[in-house]
């Protein structure tokens, strides 16, 4: 149902009205979508130039509009949202920006594949500019579909703000940038050997093309002498179907096997070219023969060598994978069945020796997952080692840091060893080459506008180039793009650099290093602060969720089943930076009880607050023990999530707040404070009502980040708020609330209550049967505790009366007992237990277990049984018949003491 909206005013004052009409049940669905447009509504999360506060910025890496939203997404949004919650109730100015991502090769297969299903049709049977309007058509159809999927996160991003990556003010920089490294001679156009796709039919960069280990076979072929074809060169290969293309055959200088062969030529198989034995130092004499066969336009370390030595380019495959003409009568062939048909006919004419099995890395592309083919192209590069220098300069002057920092060697490795950037795609929907060539005299001008003539010749015969930029090209610019660049906007100014880039370590090497050196180059600062690296999210059993095994998990059903809190707060507990996390159900369902427990915990204190909170200063000169204590472990627990949020610890921090929740306010404050609130003490009454609302505010505050729904909802009925959750201020540590002697006092306490209620629970000692207790203590401070703790141990513990003593002479009846900080605690078994009953229970016992001792003992010495059973029953029954003796050991022992 549609919302309207509501000014805050009116909804604050229906909150005080119905501030203890809490929903008796948890249910998420009753208000994450209205809480999520009240934030939008009330424009909660957007961030305006403010020269009065300190500014935070996260830019969103943007998903791609063919994408939907899977854990993946959830896990790094999640991790931002957090971020920018808490720097918002920080004070700063905290911009989330958000967008999303053209994806090239994926639209445009999207496009493609609509086309022929709807209309019969090829992108080229209607013409590029129609291709385009049907592209922006899908775009406009879809590409919103993964930003509504991510606002169901609760993602407090400013949606005012959001952006394409082919928006206008986008494509203004791409084109800037471009036209600003050519003219700086870091961009240029050549035929160079590059990664192409058969099936999508476009080049990609090396970091696009993703390898995996392959059964493959080696190829021993030989290749006979021209000078005496009774004698052969042996070559070793993968590919034996490239071999039409062979120019040469390299061996290592220094290799003694092949040192006098260095000049002579050979025949290749089956196809009669005479090709060269040359000298380079590439070759690998411990691989394989030592020696390669060099097909400079099938393999890159070829085509080195092929430059080095002034070689023949030779191709002998189409763009689609297919047999050329070079292969003769393959021509047509697909490249794989060539290549068994080939091997065939070289061992039917005796040129195939002998093949072996091996396993080697075979390059994929990372869309289609199908094999790319080296291959020579006039293409577009960026010259990489320039830019490569900065961008290590700015990770080890600290300007960037990388979050853990282990990745720092991984990001240094790549950028040490990178090749030019091969940035031209064979694809239509993109950011389109800013080049425009003469088709009269082929001057080409590189320009940002479509020139009307030649700058050369004068013609006004001008075309584009047909190509489009990679991808990565346009979201390396998106943290300054975003913001304004190439314009001096005020919102560059102010919000970049940002602060924090948060991305998964799969894609440090698509996406961050191209953002460093691009941002570098044109703003002279590193674009982000910190890059905070996370893992995968994995599936219950540690593998990668994927459509193969089916075991992805889809957020948009957690979130519908469990509301999004829950899938939020499992994502963040537990996880660690760079490390991978497990996506485990009994944690969602644990994250589920724990929302559960603090609306149950809420409502309960809501309950119980009748009318106007109690003055501060009154209560805080009422302020018991317990009170001084839970206000001061809010305080070191607000410090600590601070602490580990400053880290990036995120997990950590979520745990910490969880544990102060559920453990010190739920499970012991409301059990303390619950006699104060039916008391006739009406100052007590009042005090332990402010000291419930203060620290659950508190609470609601560390939780905000993480639960964001649920945190918000809750507040909405809390008494004296005076602005929406998301807007609140961050709980602070003040040294003036911490009271460490409260804390030991009630830490002495708890311990106390936790070791009664085990002896309790060791003797089968029902909670509510009420007994006596006799402290020894092990000091004055303690037997103070001990005085002052009648009421708790009362409360908590079913304790009717307390006895101190100095030693144990003054006890004089029988007990169980504990010990806790040197304190000796004593109960009297007489309170504890019916002697008559016990003595009762424990004889009947003792009959059960003679029975289950006799039955076990027959059936170990009937020697039937002990033939035929299997190994695992014979072993399962001497179990049981050593279980059965200890119980009874214990059984007796305790008849015996009963009896006494």
């Amino acid at each position: 149902m549609e919302m309207k909206p509501v000014h805050i005013s009116i909804i604050l004052e229906r909150k005080d009205i119905m501030s203890t009409n809490i929903p008796s049940k948890y249910n998420p669905k009753e208000f994450e979508d209205k809480i999520y447009k009240i934030w939008l509504d009330e424009n909660c999360f957007r961030a305006e130039v403010n020269k009065d506060k300190e500014p935070f910025t996260i830019v969103m890496p943007p998903p791609n509009i063919t994408g939907q939203l899977h854990m993946g997404h959830a896990l790094d949004q999640t991790l931002q949202d957090v971020l920018i919650r808490w720097k918002r109730m920080m004070g700063y100015e905290a911009l989330w920006l958000p967008g999303s991502d053209h994806a090239s090769i994926a639209t445009e297969v999207k496009v493609v594949e609509r086309l022929k299903k709807e209309e019969g049709k090829t992108k080229e049977d209607i013409g590029r500019e129609e291709f385009l309007k049907r592209a922006w058509k899908w775009k406009e159809e879809f590409g919103g579909r993964i930003v509504e999927q991510v606002k169901k996160l609760g993602n407090s991003c400013d949606w005012s703000r959001e952006r394409f990556t082919m928006d206008e003010g986008c494509n203004e920089a791409v084109t800037e940038f471009f036209i600003r490294l050519y003219e700086k001679g870091l961009i240029y156009k050549g035929k160079r050997i590059i990664n192409w796709c058969p099936d999508c039919l476009t080049t990609l960069s090396d970091i696009e093309v993703e390898y995996e280990d392959t059964a493959g076979k080696y190829y021993y072929v030989k290749y006979p002498f021209l000078d005496n074809e009774d004698e052969y060169f042996i070559i070793a290969t993968t590919r034996p179907e490239t071999i039409f293309g062979d120019v040469a055959i390299a061996a290592h200088p220094d290799d003694e096997r092949y040192k006098n062969l260095i000049g002579r030529k050979v025949i290749v198989p089956l196809v009669g070219r005479e090709i060269p034995i040359i000298a380079d130092e590439y070759p690998d004499m411990e691989k394989g023969t030592g020696a390669l066969k060099i097909t400079p336009a099938h393999d890159p370390n070829d085509f080195e060598i092929g430059l080095r030595h002034n070689l023949e380019q030779i191709s002998c495959m189409y763009e689609d994978g297919t047999m050329n003409e070079v292969a003769g009568k393959y021509e047509g062939m697909n490249r794989f069945e060539c290549r068994e048909a080939f091997v065939k006919e070289l061992e039917e004419n005796g040129y195939l020796i002998k093949t072996e099995n091996t396993d080697h890395n075979v390059g994929t592309c990372y869309r289609c997952h199908n094999i790319i083919e080296p291959r020579i192209s006039d293409q577009w590069f960026v010259k990489m080692k320039p830019l490569a220098g900065p961008a290590l300069k700015v990770v080890e002057d600290k300007d960037m840091q990388l979050v853990p920092e282990r990745f720092t060697k991984i990001y240094n490795h790549w950028l040490e060893n990178i090749r030019d950037w091969c940035i031209s795609r064979q694809l239509w929907w993109g950011h389109r080459i800013p080049a425009y060539y003469c088709q009269d005299c082929h001057e080409m001008m590189v320009q940002k506008v479509a020139p009307e003539k030649c700058n050369k010749c004068g013609s006004t015969k001008i075309s584009q180039d047909e190509d489009v930029l990679d991808t990565w090209f346009s979201s390396g610019l998106w943290p300054f793009s975003t913001l304004g660049w190439p314009h001096e906007t005020e919102d560059l100014e102010y919000f970049y650099p940002t602060d924090v880039l948060v991305t998964g370590y799969d894609i440090i090497f698509f996406w961050v290093i191209r953002m460093v050196f691009s941002a570098l180059e044109v703003t002279g600062k590193s674009p982000f602060k910190y890059t905070f690296i996370h893992g995968l999210v994995r599936d219950a059993e540690g593998r990668k969720m994927s459509k193969s095994l089916g075991n992805g998990i889809d957020p948009l059903d957690v979130i519908d089943n469990y509301g999004a809190d829950a899938l939020r707060f499992m994502l963040m507990t537990g996880i660690s930076p760079g490390n991978d996390t497990r996506f485990n159900y009994d944690r969602l369902e644990s994250s589920r009880n724990f929302a559960n427990k603090l609306w149950n915990a809420s409502r309960f204190v809501l309950m119980n607050i009748d009318g106007k909170l109690t003055d501060k200063e009154r209560a805080k000169k009422n302020y018991k023990a317990e009170d001084k204590w839970i206000i001061s472990k809010a305080g070191k627990a607000a410090k600590e999530a601070t602490e580990y949020l400053e880290k990036f610890e995120l997990g950590m921090a979520a745990q910490r707040i969880y544990d102060f929740i559920w453990n010190e306010y739920c499970d012991w404050y409301i059990e303390i404070v619950k006699p104060r609130l039916y008391g006739a003490d009406g100052d007590d009454k009042d005090t332990a009502k402010f000291v419930l609302i203060k620290v659950l505010k508190d609470m609601l505050k560390l939780l905000h980040p993480f639960m964001p729904f649920i945190t918000e909802e809750i507040w909405s009925y809390l008494p004296e708020t005076n602005s929406r959750l998301v807007r609140a201020a961050w709980p602070e540590y003040l040294e003036k609330e911490i009271f460490e002697e409260a804390e030991e006092n009630l830490e002495f306490i708890m311990e106390a209550v936790r070791s009664i209620r085990n002896i309790r629970a060791e003797m089968n000692v029902l909670p509510s049967r009420k007994a006596r207790a006799i402290f020894i203590p092990s000091n004055s401070k303690t037997k103070q505790f001990i005085e002052s703790g009648a009421k708790y141990f009362s409360t908590l513990a079913n304790i009717t009366e307390i006895k101190i003593v100095d030693d144990k002479t003054e006890i004089g009846e029988d007990t169980a007992s504990s010990v806790i900080y040197g304190t000796e605690i004593y109960l009297p078994l007489a309170d504890l237990i019916d002697y008559e009953k016990e003595i009762e229970r424990l004889k009947k016992e003792k009959a059960r277990l003679e029975d289950e001792l006799k039955r076990v003992k027959g059936k170990l010495s009937n020697e039937k049984f002990m033939s035929k059973a299997p190994e695992s029953v014979v072993n399962a029954e001497k179990e049981k018949l050593q279980k059965y003796k200890l119980m009874m050991e214990k059984v007796l022992e305790r008849l015996e003491q009963m009896q006494k």
